[in-house]
């Protein structure tokens, strides 16, 4: 009965959806179920945010003030009262699930999602879990407790885990146009969660339980992890045997079969692909499997950094100069290029590690304002001019932003180093490329086969 109840909604929507967590994954998915004509309302623990988006100031670089006002004005609201959830049909929990200081995964916003869910809890409600996670979660953190209040899943309330998939600041691919996994925890859970989200993301995949689903989304991110992994160290490797690996993994991507082109860079950031293979790790350790290819691909990316200081203090001793006392400015602070996030960034380690050789550190992106180092404290980025390009001892790029202006960037800074290969098409001495430090080469000596 509340199975047909809840369907009947979705199909005339008038079903309410309340999303908790308005972060990247959260605020996005609420703006879709608004938009599509269903009554959202968006639960944040953080009064500032909340009320950031009530005066429609979007924070969230794939949803604009203007996608954000109109929402406000229709079906959207955004609020801390969680006694609300009590009047919403279906709620997805979209929460950060980061990792502890020893590495291991950090529960306790899913926990206090649920446990705001469970004090406001009514019979024949949808609940999906969107935050990335280890296999069994969905089981062992909302089922089992759900149980000792004799909610029965698939009868008194109904269970999925969707894994999110955004990528921030990817222009062709966002919230609707990307399939999306979901697995219920009864075959009426599944349909439900399935009906529900195809309102607002067209390509619904629907698997047998929540567990695979759960897998899917470390599957996806592990996979990315490895083969980062395996080219960084290609980096390194070429750079002790005058290997130019930009031009040799051009040439393997010409292979049209067989072969997934990567490419090196300073670390990964974001937070998914640092974390993710982390509570697979975790997972796989509980259960007495020890998984060396996760293990030994985290680590790799974690000395990457670390190389990227080493190669500094070799650039700088092409201009007889020590990384203690020398002046270095880094292009790019965020995780990947053209958005504003931080998060398991690089950069922040490389910033960090530059510190503590002794070097004197100013820090430019366009998207980011401020961060905080190591230490907790804030710095602040500031403007790129051609004057202050050349009073500095060396430049990084770590991000190379497409508003960076590479020429003024060439012209203006005495020493360059590069570790996205941003600069391949200007063959000047004072440009060094992580990954080919001994051989520098323009675009035009490559041969395309």
């Amino acid at each position: 009965m509340m199975e047909k109840q809840l369907m009947t909604k979705i199909t005339n929507k008038t079903l309410k959806v309340g999303v908790i967590g308005l972060g990247y994954v959260g605020l996005p998915l609420a703006i879709e179920f608004s938009a599509a004509g269903f009554e959202t309302i968006g639960f944040d623990i953080n009064a500032e945010k909340v009320a950031q988006l009530q005066r429609g100031e979007s924070y969230i670089i794939d949803i604009s003030n203007e996608t954000l006002a109109t929402e406000l004005t229709h079906h959207f609201q955004v609020t801390t009262d969680f006694s609300q959830l009590a009047d919403m049909d279906a709620i997805s929990i979209c929460v950060p699930t980061p990792l502890t200081t020893s590495q291991t995964p950090d529960m306790s916003y899913i926990e206090s999602a649920v446990a705001k869910i469970r004090a406001n809890q009514r019979k024949g409600q949808l609940i999906v879990l969107e935050s990335t996670t280890y296999p069994g979660t969905t089981e062992e953190l909302i089922e089992a407790v759900f149980e000792e209040d004799g909610m029965a899943v698939g009868k008194d309330y109904f269970l999925c885990f969707s894994p999110e998939r955004v990528d921030p600041g990817n222009p062709t691919y966002h919230t609707k146009n990307t399939p999306k996994v979901i697995g219920g925890t009864t075959p009426a859970c599944t349909e439900l969660g399935k009906q529900l989200y195809e309102q607002v993301i067209p390509n619904m995949v629907a698997v047998s339980s929540p567990k695979v689903a759960e897998m899917s989304k470390l599957i996806e991110n592990t996979f990315r992890s490895i083969n980062i992994a395996f080219v960084n160290e290609l980096a390194m490797l070429s750079d002790a045997i005058d290997v130019d690996v930009w031009e040799a993994i051009e040439a393997a991507g010409t292979k049209p079969f067989g072969f997934m082109k990567f490419l090196p860079g300073p670390g990964i950031g974001g937070h998914c692909i640092p974390l993710d293979p982390m509570y697979l790790s975790w997972k796989a350790k509980a259960s007495n499997f020890y998984s060396s290819f996760i293990d030994l691909a985290q680590e790799i990316n974690r000395q990457m950094p670390e190389f990227v200081i080493e190669k500094a203090s070799e650039t700088l001793n092409t201009a007889r100069k020590a990384l203690n006392g020398s002046r270095i400015v880094l292009l790019g602070m965020a995780y990947k290029p053209d958005i504003d996030d931080v998060r398991e960034s690089p950069a922040l380690a490389v910033y960090d590690l530059l510190q503590t050789k002794g070097a004197e550190i100013d820090v430019v992106d366009p998207f980011v304002t401020q961060f905080r180092d190591g230490h907790g404290r804030v710095v602040e980025t500031t403007p790129l001019s051609n004057e202050a390009l050349a009073n500095y001892d060396l430049a990084i790029l770590l991000t190379p932003h497409s508003s960076f202006d590479l020429t003024q960037i060439a012209t203006h800074s005495p020493l360059i180093l590069d570790t996205k290969n941003a600069f391949a098409a200007r063959n000047c001495d004072h440009i060094y490329t992580m990954g080919n430090m001994q051989k520098k080469r323009s675009e035009s000596q490559l041969v395309h086969v």
